[in-house]
């Protein structure tokens, strides 16, 4: 292969480098957005919380560090898994169910959530 040819794969090489490191590090800042919730989220947050960190963090990886692609699923797979707690933590917390159109079940929406209910 000629130089320039070379010079392409280079370029293009260090643009995806660049273009999944800053994918991981947006999702590591993501992440620790959620550090503030990590008192009511529990022991299995904290460890997906903190396990995803030191694993984002430590040199020793599935896939050598120019490639952050692991980084990136498993700082998603925390993200999601944290979101997922925080929403059943919530509606656990709310507790408060009201009866919908077809009759079943739904929580109040949260403009109607702590208020005494009205006369209607």
């Amino acid at each position: 292969m000629s130089g320039e040819t070379w010079t392409v794969i280079l370029v293009l090489g260090g643009i995806v480098a660049v273009a999944t490191l800053v994918g991981a590090v947006v999702l590591a800042v993501r992440v620790l957005r959620t550090r503030k919730l990590l008192g009511e989220l529990g022991a299995g947050g904290k460890v997906a919380f903190y396990g995803a960190l030191i694993y984002t963090v430590l040199p020793v990886d599935v896939l050598p560090d120019p490639i952050y692609l692991d980084d990136m699923g498993v700082l998603a797979g925390a993200l999601l898994y944290l979101t997922r707690l925080v929403h059943q933590r919530r509606a656990a917390r709310a507790g408060s169910v009201h009866r919908g159109p077809g009759g079943d079940a739904r929580p109040l929406p949260p403009s109607r959530q702590g208020r005494a209910p009205t006369g209607r």
